[in-house]
């Protein structure tokens, strides 16, 4: 029997007892990890479906494949690029807490509409689990890989009827912090760079008009322009708030590179970044703190994301449920706003 095929038997035993692969694994190989009772049944289907097993072979396997793939979607729509600062400060974080428990990290990109391609590392061995750096818009993908038994751990928001693991950050309040930021100095046309589409960003903006209707304030759909991730989006971004003939004295944008592209837009259309509009990013990027002026931002925890990440793949390779992990966002004060 072809490698092939013993993996395709293994998930479909998996569907069939309503457990992981891993479990499945385990108990193929009489793993004290697996109580007898699912043991038996797992031993069970296997023999009806004629399932054979190199348990050699698998043992070597097991022993020998320290590797965790990491893997980025990369969404052709909001087309954030693998070279953005957050996701290579991730993608160190992770690498760092992986090393510090002993795994090698494996890195790869998939087209995000394609984006169950990032269980292929699993599924041919190269990896015990998979990391995502990046939600998009592919919540049902994601499901689905986590239904058919998949080990992977998701950077992103927690949605409704979720069956996977996430850990993110509290995009709700670090939205609602960066506009109470804005409306604490007086500034009340406050507009909204980022596209609703993508869940994080969504939540962000859930932040931003909560804050607004603290202060009796609705949001102006005038001030809203969906940008994408693409650097060039903040300058597009500040054209059409022009093109529109709407007046503004602030600005929440959904990340820090979209925040730093609109100040330098509007210097260049003769707006002083803070005295005629200040603004307010997110994510806390190392440029940040050294843009001119220095950007006031909202900060998601890396290095403790990293490691919640790892430790949540670990805990679903060994056939447990792992809960999703909302981290704290801070707002961090700088000279832009």
């Amino acid at each position: 029997m072809s490698s092939s095929s013993r993996r395709l038997q293994m998930a479909d035993i998996a569907r069939l007892a309503g457990v992981s692969t891993s479990t499945v694994s385990r108990a193929l190989s009489h793993s004290p990890l697996v109580n007898q009772e699912t043991r038996d049944r797992i031993l069970d289907l296997a023999r009806s479906l004629n399932y054979t097993i190199n348990i050699g072979a698998q043992n070597l396997r097991l022993q020998q494949n320290r590797t965790v793939a990491v893997v980025i979607p990369i969404d052709q729509s909001s087309r954030q690029q693998l070279t953005d600062p957050f996701f290579l400060s991730m993608l160190g974080g992770l690498a760092d807490a992986l090393s510090e428990q002993g795994f090698d990290t494996l890195v790869s990109r998939v087209d995000a509409d394609q984006v169950d391609a990032a269980a292929a590392p699993f599924d041919g061995g190269r990896a015990i689990g998979v990391i995502l750096i990046g939600q998009g818009r592919h919540h049902a993908e994601l499901n689905k890989m986590a239904a058919r038994g998949v080990p992977f751990v998701v950077w992103g928001a927690q949605l409704p009827q979720q069956l996977y693991t996430t850990v993110g950050g509290d995009n709700v309040t670090g939205g609602r912090l960066a506009t109470e930021r804005l409306l604490a100095q007086g500034r009340r046309r406050i507009a909204f760079f980022g596209d609703t589409s993508l869940p994080e960003v969504e939540q962000r903006h859930r932040g931003y008009v909560e804050a607004l209707a603290a202060h009796g304030l609705s949001p102006d759909p005038q001030l809203h322009v969906a940008s994408s991730f693409l650097p060039e989006s903040g300058g597009q971004a500040v054209a059409e708030l022009a093109r529109r003939g709407v007046a503004y004295d602030a600005l929440f944008a959904s990340s820090d590179l979209l925040a730093m592209k609109s100040i330098h837009a509007m210097r260049e259309q003769g707006k002083d970044v803070p005295v005629d509009v200040a603004v307010v990013g997110y994510d806390d990027i190392e440029l940040s703190s050294y843009f001119h002026p220095p950007l006031t931002t909202v900060a998601q925890p890396r290095d403790v994301a990293a490691r919640a990440l790892v430790d949540a793949l670990l805990v679903l390779v060994d056939g447990r449920s792992a809960p999703s992990v909302q981290l704290p966002t801070e707002l961090i004060v700088r000279a832009s706003a």
